[in-house]
């Protein structure tokens, strides 16, 4: 799995969208089990906690990777944001500040359904969303040039270190979908009633964008993919393999926390667990 992980600058033209692994839907099934079982331990561990960071042109799958990956996890141990345009309360703190309330309590995962990404995806394409902001040194768009997008890339980074020496184990997934399957993707719901709810007409909008956002997904890929929140780029032109990718990559780098374990019960608790038997057995 080690192949999608991005441990050098990458190209997105070069990478393949498109991958179909057999069987993929009955080995997700298996792998989220595995998941679900192996976070149960981590919350009683108590001592770390997931981030899952989930990146993406529209329709690139996010919702139900979502759905089906984490199906089998208790619902008290993974909790789902989904971030869409700042509301006002949000803009009146920095940027950072949403995603950093919604971060996932020791011993819980959170999946991040878009993430503190669009500030340098979605604000660069469309610079105009930053001046509401309202940062002092930001007055015009004159002022968002090259060294404001490296000073956010740079904060960036360091956030996610400082979540990572704290005790949280970050994963960031791109699911690289291609415009060809976009296209076929935005087809779908315009033609099934029932998906007609998820079309919007800015989405041909941002459609015409795809070169400037594949150009800002790709320079935001290769400044902050670093070992401690490391990227991985998924094909995702088949859902099926791409959620089994992610399940994968993530039961396989988590199980490698070899210190991730249910504590053990005190020795005097230990010593009398037949004591305690018996007495709920003679109610």
């Amino acid at each position: 799995m080690d192949k999608y992980k991005v441990t050098a600058p990458v190209k997105l033209k070069n990478i393949e969208t498109k991958e179909e692994i057999k069987k993929a839907k009955k080995k997700l099934k298996s792998i989220r089990k595995e998941l679900g079982d192996w976070q149960n331990s981590m919350y009683a561990h108590d001592k770390y906690a997931v981030l899952v960071c989930l990146q993406g042109m529209d329709t690139a799958g996010k919702d139900s990777l979502i759905r089906e990956v984490f199906k089998d996890f208790n619902a008290r141990g993974v909790m789902v944001h989904s971030f869409k345009v700042p509301t006002e309360a949000e803009l009146g703190h920095d940027y950072l500040w949403r995603h950093y309330i919604a971060l996932p309590d020791r011993g819980k995962f959170a999946v991040f359904n878009r993430t503190h990404y669009e500030n340098v995806l979605v604000t660069r394409v469309h610079p105009e969303y930053i001046l509401g902001e309202n940062i002092p040194t930001v007055n015009s768009l004159e002022d968002i040039n090259d060294a404001f997008w490296e000073s956010r890339f740079e904060q960036i980074n360091n956030f996610e270190k400082h979540l990572a020496d704290n005790g949280t184990i970050i994963f960031k997934f791109f699911l690289n979908v291609s415009k060809e399957e976009q296209k076929n993707r935005l087809l779908r719901r315009l033609n099934k009633p029932e998906k007609n709810w998820k079309f919007s007409p800015g989405d041909l909008d941002e459609r015409e964008l795809w070169d400037n956002y594949q150009m800002c997904y790709e320079e935001a890929i290769n400044k902050t993919s670093k070992p401690h929140a490391p990227w991985y780029t998924i094909p995702a032109d088949d859902k099926l393999t791409a959620r089994y990718l992610v399940a994968k990559i993530l039961y396989d780098k988590l199980t490698a926390y070899t210190d991730i374990k249910e504590p053990e019960l005190e020795n005097n608790i230990k010593a009398n667990l037949e004591n305690y038997k018996n007495q709920l057995e003679r109610e």
